[in-house]
């Protein structure tokens, strides 16, 4: 269903720039004039920052930043910034990502204003760890992307709690409750193992389309994660605990060299969609390695629920 750009990889590591020089990957985006690009990158030291590109045309890459614009501050997220995305409300972008303390995965959130963004002043707000307590304790908490508009009155944030996708709701962006399960692997099928979001929700009229990954087992007695692959939901406007679609099958999964072979193989995985006219492009990591794009007519995605 996503149809790869032949150009692929758009992103590749930089050796000469020690804090991405092993991999980039794992890209949110916003559409502003271009295609902002906000991506992870990780040296030889294993810690991981975020970087920034620029495309005009949403394919070549005009504009590369040599320095991180986002790394690690605090004990949260000591051993890494990991695999942001990135939701438009009012007149800030709002980054939700993984801090990573060496251990664990937690739910962390910063803010900028657009026009500081537009203008590469990067004055961040940092809220830090947002989901201190979480439902299921012990357990990582990662894959957080905010719904651009509120629901009911409330934000609303998807996030995973391994191995389901969960929804959580909040008055003020700080203190979350109503923590929910909105979807679970199913059995003998791509995603059976654990499942997660790609970028935030996209508002349609026939729902918020979520294009979400998906995990497999690597072998029968279930010790091992394999192949990463893509799906789509389509989630009910008004209550997107409702799942109203879910793709039976993947829509991208691991078939070329740059997705198969790298840091990590066999995986394709997104942190960021926009909608350029009727097309949704889809920016994603290939083997944890190198950033990739594919695309589909809109219409194309929605009638998968027909």
């Amino acid at each position: 269903m996503l149809k790869r750009y032949e150009g692929n990889p758009i992103l590749k590591p930089i050796k000469e720039h020690s804090w991405e020089a092993r991999c980039v990957f794992n890209a949110a985006v916003y559409y502003q004039e271009g295609v902002h690009i906000v991506y992870r990158g990780m040296g030889f030291d294993q810690i991981s920052k975020l970087g920034y590109a620029f495309s005009r045309d949403g394919y070549r890459i005009d504009k590369r930043i040599a320095h991180p614009i986002y790394e690690p501050v605090d004990e949260v997220e000591k051993r890494g910034c990991e695999d942001p995305r990135l939701t438009r409300i009012g007149d800030r972008l709002y980054m939700t990502y993984a801090g990573y303390d060496g251990r664990k995965a937690h739910v962390c959130m910063a803010s900028i204003k657009v026009s500081d963004f537009l203008r590469n002043e990067w004055k961040w707000e940092r809220y830090g760890c947002i989901l201190p307590k979480l439902p299921v304790p012990n357990k990582d908490d990662k894959n957080a992307c905010l719904f651009p508009e509120k629901i009911g009155g409330r934000y609303a944030l998807i996030h995973r709690i391994p191995p389901d996708i969960w929804i959580s709701y909040s008055d003020d962006l700080r203190n979350w409750q109503d923590h929910k399960i909105i979807a679970r692997p199913r059995k003998r099928l791509w995603d059976e193992a654990k499942i997660g979001a790609g970028g935030p929700p996209i508002k349609t009229d026939k729902g918020w389309l979520f294009i979400y990954h998906g995990v497999a087992w690597k072998d029968k007695k279930k010790k091992w994660f394999g192949t990463y692959r893509l799906g789509v939901m389509l989630l009910d406007l008004r209550n997107p605990e409702k799942v109203l679609f879910r793709s039976k099958y993947p829509i991208l999964e691991p078939e070329q060299e740059y997705e198969e072979q790298g840091c990590v193989a066999d995986v394709v995985f997104t942190c960021g969609t926009v909608l350029i006219g009727d097309e949704l492009f889809c920016y994603y990591g290939g083997a944890d390695t190198v950033i990739c794009l594919a695309k589909a007519k809109l219409n194309d995605l929605l009638s998968l629920k027909e």
